[in-house]
């Protein structure tokens, strides 16, 4: 019987015991580690990506005043003209029939003009001796002045009969490449409506610009003389850099997207870009560079006593910006003047030196590991309970 007390002892005992363990839910100690990094001299900076078309600077389109059939040509794609070079000719041979024409009208109205100016001047001499009526001498004037109008007018048919025979020799207005050309030989081309295109001639290929299309969201920080980097799919491994040099204030919407256009500039020394070719551009919109700066996590960081290990404490400070180092068992807050940031990076002008650590994050191992809702920082204040329990006492 007295055996049988003793073990009946010894089996509530262990129950005890396993109750408390099951209560304490088997918890592991929690230990805590910490992410640092160090005050560095690093360059910031922010940007806004785009795309845009590759283009000439300067590029003229040559076209033609006149009607006629394309006689010759003299240039042909990537043809390098100079200015004042002949690269086309239009048949010449109603505007030579022109210009004859007027010259003959102009011929037989100086005749004419001869004629009523002698003519005026005899009726002048018999009106002053009174052998005329001034009716007879005003009428001998006027033909006179119709015939002078007529001669004036007749000489600037003569001049723009020139002036049409000029426009069918077709010359380059710049010094330049021809990129393209719309006719060909024995092909006619009116005039009557429009100036019909002949060719496309660029200036200068080694010096192309960007023009970029950029959300109304991010125009607002785009400046001239902004850094700007691109590359071109054509040559997927090469960077390309250029400058701001204009920002447009004419909108453009598609699709309802507000959109305004930017020139870059692009020097193309090596003729790598071609016109029409898509550039995706970076356009540095602040750039701070060789400043100390720490990540912007740090910032954010901050300690709790929740957490603080045996011999562990907090040396905390006034202030609305403050970084956390850990130095021996202390936990010290640093007051910090903040300059740039970029969201990643943050400036530091004042509070801590270079190469300080400073804690950025924490990582929890051992022990219960806390519910998904509750991964943020430890050392910030947790909330009563468990979600879990308490979701399952309010049911």
């Amino acid at each position: 019987m007295k055996n049988k007390k003793v073990w009946i002892g010894v089996g509530v005992i262990a129950l005890i015991i396993l109750i408390v363990f099951l209560l304490s839910g088997g918890k592991k100690e929690e230990k805590v580690s910490f992410e640092t990094a160090k005050a560095e001299i690093q360059n910031i900076h922010t940007n806004i990506t785009a795309t845009g078309t590759i283009e000439p600077v300067t590029s003229v389109t040559v076209g033609t005043q006149v009607s006629g059939i394309v006689s010759k040509l003299y240039v042909d794609y990537n043809s390098v003209v100079k200015k004042g070079q002949v690269i086309a000719e239009l048949d010449k041979t109603n505007l030579t029939s022109e210009l004859n024409t007027a010259k003959a009208n102009l011929a037989s109205a100086q005749s004419t003009l001869n004629y009523e100016q002698a003519n005026f001047n005899r009726y002048q001499t018999l009106y002053d001796k009174g052998l005329v009526s001034a009716n007879d001498y005003e009428n001998a004037r006027l033909s006179y002045e119709k015939a002078r109008q007529t001669v004036n007018s007749s000489r600037e048919s003569v001049h723009k009969a020139q002036t049409n025979l000029g426009y069918a020799t077709i010359t380059s207005p710049i010094d330049g490449v021809v990129l393209s050309k719309s006719v060909e030989e024995g092909q006619t081309v009116a005039a009557s409506f429009n100036t019909p295109e002949l060719f496309t001639i660029a200036q200068d290929l080694t010096d192309m610009r960007v023009i970029a299309d950029i959300d109304e969201a991010d125009i607002g920080g785009v400046k001239e003389g902004q850094r700007v980097t691109f590359s071109v799919d054509a040559f997927p491994d090469d960077s390309f850099e250029g400058e701001v040099t204009q920002v447009r204030q004419q909108a453009t919407t598609e699709s309802n997207v507000v959109t305004y256009q930017v020139v870059i500039s692009a020097p193309n020394k090596d003729l790598k870009l071609k016109p029409g070719l898509t550039a995706n551009v970076t356009i540095f919109t602040m750039e701070k560079n060789q400043v100390l700066a720490v990540p912007s996590k740090a910032l954010r960081f901050t300690v709790n006593e929740a957490f603080l290990s045996k011999g562990e404490q907090i040396s905390d400070c006034e202030g609305d910006h403050k970084v956390w180092t850990k130095e021996g068992n202390t936990f010290k807050a640093h007051k910090v003047e903040v300059g740039t940031t970029n969201g990643m990076l943050t400036e530091i002008t004042s509070g801590i030196s270079q190469g300080t650590e400073v804690l950025v994050d924490f990582k929890i191992s051992g022990g219960e590991q806390p519910d998904e809702q509750q991964t943020s920082n430890p050392f910030m204040p947790r909330p009563r309970g468990n979600n879990k329990n308490n979701q399952q006492q309010k049911k």
